[in-house]
């Protein structure tokens, strides 16, 4: 458990020092889908679903849709589902819908309304191990 805790740590640090590679400004409202790679920065308001790698949601940021991401830092308001395998709630964000993570923090503060799953790549792994038992009994 404590080898996982560093290898988070250390994922993280590498995701905050990569550089950001989009930015959709405060001033700006996108509708529609958006899918990038690398780091984008969310200051406006994006009415969609978001799919990418590395994506920071800032104070002045929202979102309506829902977001597939490795990694996600959320600072601002967020209507939707989230799947990420890192997701760091800071304590200015509010976030309504269900949250699916490999990795969760929170911060005091932090507004959480809805379902959440945690570590759900541990529970898909062992999913994966014990359905051929399982069906190979079966068949018995």
């Amino acid at each position: 458990m404590f080898g996982k805790t560093m290898n988070v740590e250390q994922e993280m640090k590498k995701v905050e020092s990569e550089a950001i590679s989009s930015i959709i400004d405060k001033s700006m409202t996108i509708k529609g889908e958006i899918s990038f790679k690398g780091k984008a920065r969310i200051d406006g308001t994006v009415n969609g679903n978001i799919d990418g790698e590395h994506l920071i949601l800032s104070e002045s940021g929202r979102i309506n849709g829902d977001i597939n991401v490795a990694s996600f830092n959320c600072y601002g308001m967020i209507e939707g589902n989230i799947k990420a395998n890192m997701l760091t709630a800071r304590k200015s964000c509010s976030i309504n819908g269900k949250l699916e993570a490999g990795s969760l923090t929170v911060e005091p503060g932090a507004a959480l309304k809805g379902e959440i799953q945690v570590a759900v790549q541990e529970l898909k792994a062992t999913e994966k191990k014990t359905a051929p038992l399982l069906a190979g009994s079966d068949t018995k």
